[in-house]
């Protein structure tokens, strides 16, 4: 046993001194079997104890009573351990219990980990580790959705990116004009599909919402940090008394345009997989639909489909039409 463990005949007549200052087996037995307390000074946090409960697993505390460890005794008695106390209140119930409830905040589990790493208590250490893969799990079978908070934002999100991404561009309230009668409810249904999707996609796909831009309702489809395809949902209808916002529901073009950026999902930094319209370079639209192309960096360009009908009847009243003017 070092000097500063001698110091005093206060110190030699300790709880620990008795078992931790013999190697013998017969200290080693008294100080298991005849549950000798023990004073702990951790960091400043006091801990009364037994000897008992120390040598429960084969760690560093066990070590220490039977003196395999040296450590150092102050002039009262207390084995003086220079680690922060906050956990070792936490380590000591382990050892008493068996389990012990772990703190729900991550960074507190790490910190209870190094401590039980430190401690080589190795049940500690794997509740730790089974408890942080639970949360693990938890955490990645959780849908969630990022908000667009910025241009620069949203930017550094696509670029960095290395899954496809879909984006949903809302802004209701970025209207000057009355919206048709249907609108709302074709507002409604987009939004509704876009949380089906992901749902659908979770994993494989990045859906983002917008809800800070310039467009009523509008899809964007990425692949390898650039826009592969843009489908509009809205148009303006000039009407016979006034003009009005229509909102329509492309569903069908919104999920083939979905199914279509899966190409890019392995594709990040593979030397680029340029996507094939489904339809072909010849097959005409439909008649609801019309697409126009916008080159982008040299002969790469997306496919913005912006919904839109010639001639129809007004929903407001039979037998008034409205005409859809480029």
């Amino acid at each position: 046993m070092s000097a500063e463990a001698s110091v005093g005949g206060h110190a030699a007549q300790s709880a620990l001194s008795q078992p931790a200052c013999h190697s013998t087996e017969e200290a080693r037995h008294l100080g298991l079997l005849g549950s000798k307390y023990v004073k702990l000074n951790v960091g400043g946090s006091l801990h009364y104890t037994t000897v008992q409960t120390l040598s429960k697993e084969d760690s560093l505390l066990r070590s220490i009573c039977n003196g395999g460890t040296d450590v150092t005794i102050d002039s009262e008695g207390w084995v003086v351990l220079d680690r922060c106390g906050r956990h070792f209140g936490l380590v000591l119930n382990f050892l008493r219990d068996g389990s012990v409830p772990l703190p729900e905040d991550h960074r507190e589990l790490d910190e209870v980990l190094k401590e039980a790493q430190f401690y080589q208590v190795q049940g500690l250490i794997q509740h730790c580790l089974s408890a942080m893969q639970k949360r693990k799990d938890v955490f990645q079978s959780v849908c969630y959705i990022p908000m667009i908070t910025s241009a620069k934002e949203e930017q550094r999100m696509i670029a960095t990116c290395r899954k496809p991404v879909v984006k949903l561009q809302n802004n209701r309230g970025n209207n000057k004009y009355s919206y048709t009668s249907n609108s709302d409810d074709n507002l409604l249904k987009n939004i509704e599909l876009f949380d089906k999707l992901v749902l659908r996609f979770n994993g494989r796909v990045l859906f983002v919402k917008d809800v800070l831009g310039d467009e009523i309702c509008c899809w964007s489809f990425y692949g390898e940090g650039r826009k592969i395809a843009e489908v509009c949902c809205t148009s303006i209808v000039y009407a016979t008394e006034k003009k009005q916002t229509k909102v329509e529901f492309p569903e069908a073009r919104i999920f083939e345009e979905t199914l279509n950026i899966l190409i890019y999902e392995n594709s990040r930094g593979s030397g680029g997989l340029h996507l094939l319209d489904s339809r072909g370079s010849g097959s005409s639209l439909g008649a609801g639909q019309s697409e126009e192309d916008g080159a982008v960096g040299g002969d790469r360009r997306v496919r913005r489909i912006h919904v839109r009908r010639h001639i129809m009847h007004d929903e407001r009243g039979h037998g008034q039409q409205t005409v859809y003017k480029d």
